[in-house]
């Protein structure tokens, strides 16, 4: 058996979680398909093959499921504009589109529009806005429009409910109906229309879902108002106002239909926003690059850069592949991989990565690993993975319109048979019309509402006590959450090096002139530890000294002269260069200080040493509170860490923290993520770091620190805008709350209109002549959305 091989697709036509399930499972179907998976986010489609499968073959599987979706290859459909200079020519014309199909080869259209001969809409070669945007920007403006329509016609409906109408003073009630008609029209065949083509869909592949119970409640009560304003004379009295009018329910049909898509745009909105983690990933990469050719320096893109150029890094500037120093040496910030923000000192011979920033020194290395193979390009990769690899959640309506259609269904046609069977003259009609009432009293209009208004409160809540929740699927998940990693660096800690100790060996000197004179001398230092050492001064009110004959020696410390005293600060090794001994006692010190994870530069005045700083990144102060209380929950919490075993420990034993892993690279951090999803556990990931990001984007839910980098918070669902651990408590608390509340709206949005559908039936009509009055079912639908907003709104 041949080796199976892997393809990746662009689907269109996709707009939401309904189309993401059909086109999937049409793939699956396949012969020769052994794994579909679809990412609505990215119109994405990844084919796992026994062999080979023609494009037309999978176009072919389209096309007779009636054309809706069309699969390219990502060449075709997809150019991206960062790739501009790739298309110097594409066509045999100088238009700006062309057919996704390539029906008439490479030719190219100036217009957009349809394919003359397959009718797909032409695709832009280079684009500024992104598919998710562009279907954003389409079902915006179709919700603006339908709220247009939707607002007059809900006006009229409700002034029959006052006495003595001011309206029926212009014009009666039946051409007062023929508006309401008029005005329904746009809503219902153009701003609308797709939700009737999605329930004829999920009819015909008995895929039943809100769209389902959504396009048949609205459809009907659409196609009811109009045949009873053309044939009035056909209904019985029951129906009728006193004006002879039969009732109409073009406000039902529209506002229904209005509060979906309000749904759907939304929708579109997050979908948008998605693919942000990305692009700020590539952002790091720098476009160009310094190669020696020959002892001169030429800039190039690094789309050029080979596999053994020799490219010079100057000061400041980001790494544009991995490699390995030849000459040179400097600081280099490696926070995006490892997270931690002390600079690493690299020499001749030392490993260099992507999108790392070099310090105030120039160095030259030897490209080992370009395009897909750099370590950077290999993290974008693992973010695009996770995200992929997430299965959406099913939900609670469509899962409940699963059950609630067929039964409703089922009601309406027992009803027309008893009615025809055994109901007064004309039997028909009341069987057809008692039939319709069903449908249209089973409609839940508040179903619509009963998620998306507990989740706009819940939101809002949240983001009032300082937790930004991306998406519905995060407050559902993180009520079910039951281990949580967390990242050391800028997460449990404040992510930068502070001040924590400072000691005096000599009578003379006092702590307070041990920091002055370190803060002094690193004031004209670049260092990340001498910056901290400046900012503990000033925050103390230090006054700092002048400094003269200042020197820097990489990787050891710096020295200079203050008040005539030749002062160093620096580790062991500067003073072992200078001449300068270090006692068994410092040294004792100073490893009591390291074995907590700090940095301990040594302070030598006229060499001798007089004192010690130790700096490191203090623990937040509501890190061990948050952390117990979530234990007190039930929820695991394991801490993962790029830093060293040391520093990992000595945090872990502060926090009483038993399960720890340290010196974690970013594909460890997923591993440990993908493991725990496989033994069944529902995983949180709280970060701060690029290096954090393929974690966060993979976990069911990604709890980013807004104190840290754009990146991890695009990977993430929730972001904590203080960057406190309390903010997960509250998180789970109000995921709690909500997805409690949403249960009870679903309970809001139902009873009225399950109580009312025998009541539709006629069960009342023997014993009482009772049939069901239009105020009953305009009743029903108010009071459920009133209970709706009402219950949603006690979230506040």
């Amino acid at each position: 058996m041949e080796d199976e091989m892997k393809h990746i697709y662009h689907i269109q036509g996709m707009t939401c979680g309904g189309c993401r399930s059909h086109v999937e499972e049409l793939l699956s179907g396949i012969d020769g398909v052994t794994q579909a998976r679809v990412d609505l986010d990215r119109t994405e489609a990844i084919l796992e093959m026994e062999r080979h499968i023609p494009l037309d073959t999978l176009q072919k599987v389209f096309q007779d499921d009636g054309g809706r979706y069309s699969i390219h290859l990502p060449e075709q459909g997809e150019i991206r504009k960062e790739k501009k200079h790739d298309l110097e020519k594409i066509g045999t014309g100088t238009g700006e589109y062309y057919c996704p199909m390539q029906c008439e080869g490479d030719k190219t259209y100036d217009k957009p529009g349809s394919c003359p001969v397959c009718g797909m809409a032409l695709v832009a070669l280079v684009t500024d806005l992104s598919a998710e945007e562009k279907t954003y920007k389409v079902l915006l403006g179709k919700f603006w429009l339908a709220l247009g329509f939707t607002l007059p016609i809900f006006l009229i409906a409700m002034s029959e409910m006052i006495p003595a109408n001011p309206l029926f003073e212009w014009m009666p009630q039946r051409s007062w109906n023929w508006v309401q008609f008029f005005l329904s029209l746009p809503v219902v065949f153009y701003a609308t229309w797709m939700f009737f083509e999605r329930a004829y869909r999920s009819i015909l592949t008995w895929k039943l879902n809100m769209f389902t119970l959504i396009g048949i409640g609205a459809g009907v009560a659409w196609v009811f108002s109009v045949f009873g304003m053309v044939f009035p004379d056909f209904f019985p009295t029951q129906f009728k106002t006193d004006e002879g009018t039969v009732h109409v329910y073009f406000e039902a049909s529209t506002v229904i239909l209005t509060l979906v898509l309000l749904g759907q745009v939304l929708e579109a909105k997050a979908h948008s926003k998605t693919n942000k983690a990305v692009k700020e990933l590539i952002k790091l990469t720098p476009h160009q690059a310094t190669r020696l050719v020959g002892g001169r320096e030429e800039i190039i893109s690094i789309d050029h850069i080979n596999k053994g150029d020799l490219l010079r890094v100057k000061p400041g500037e980001k790494i544009p592949v991995d490699g390995t120093i030849t000459e040179g040496e400097s600081s280099i910030d490696e926070s995006m991989i490892t997270g931690e923000p002390i600079p690493v000192t690299k020499s001749l011979g030392a490993k260099v990565s992507a999108g790392t920033l070099n310090g105030n020194r120039s160095f030259v290395f030897r490209a080992e690993k370009v395009g897909a193979e750099t370590l950077l390009s290999q993290i974008i990769e693992m973010v695009n993975q996770a995200s992929r690899s997430k299965a959406p959640i099913q939900r609670l309506a469509d899962t409940i319109s699963a059950y609630f259609v067929p039964i409703v269904v089922l009601i309406a046609i027992l009803t027309f048979i008893i009615w025809a069977w055994i109901g007064p003259e004309p039997a028909y009609v009341y069987a057809m019309v008692n039939a319709i009432a069903v449908l249209i009293i089973a409609c839940p209009c508040a179903l619509g509402l009963a998620t998306p208004m507990s989740v706009m409160v819940g939101v809002g809540k949240g983001a009032q006590s300082g937790v930004l929740v991306k998406n519905a699927e995060a407050l559902q998940k993180m009520s079910q959450v039951d281990t949580l990693i967390i990242d050391k660096t800028g997460t449990i800690t404040e992510g930068k090096p502070s001040v924590l100790a400072m000691v005096s060996f000599l009578d003379e000197y006092s702590d307070t002139d041990i920091i002055t004179h370190a803060a002094s001398l690193n004031r004209h230092s670049e260092h990340p530890l001498g910056e901290a050492m400046v900012q503990y001064a000033y925050d103390k009110g230090i006054r700092l000294e002048e400094t003269t004959e200042f020197e820097s020696h990489t990787g050891k410390g710096v020295s200079g002269i203050i008040d005539e005293k030749r002062v160093l600060v620096g580790n062991q090794k500067l003073m072992e260069d200078q001449g300068i001994s270090v006692s068994s006692e410092i040294n004792a010190k100073m490893n009591s200080f390291q074995s907590q994870g700090n940095t301990v530069p040594l302070i030598a005045i006229n060499d001798q040493v007089a004192g010690l700083i130790a700096l490191g990144d203090a623990i937040k102060a509501s890190s061990k509170e948050a952390i117990r209380t979530l234990q007190d929950m039930g929820i695991e919490v394991v801490m993962l860490t790029g830093d060293q075993e040391v520093t990992a420990a000595a945090v872990a034993r502060h926090l009483q923290l038993t399960d720890f892993k340290a010196e974690m690279l970013p594909q460890d951090k997923l591993s440990v993520v993908q493991q725990l999803q496989k033994q069944g556990k529902v995983v949180a990931m709280a970060g701060d770091g690029i290096n954090d990001a393929p974690a966060l984007a993979q976990s069911d839910v990604g709890i980013a620190m807004g104190t840290g980098t754009d990146v991890a918070m695009e990977s993430g669902a929730i972001t904590l805008v203080k960057g406190d651990l309390r903010g997960i408590v509250k998180a789970r608390n109000l995921s709690n709350k909500v997805m409690k509340n949403i249960k009870q709206n679903l309970f809001f949005a139902l009873i009225y209109n399950t109580l009312g559908v025998p009541i539709a039936a006629g069960v009342l009509f023997p014993f009482f002549g009772i049939l069901l009055s239009p105020m009953i079912a305009a009743l029903a639908m108010s009071f459920s959305s009133v209970s709706v907003i009402g219950n949603a709104l006690r979230l506040r």
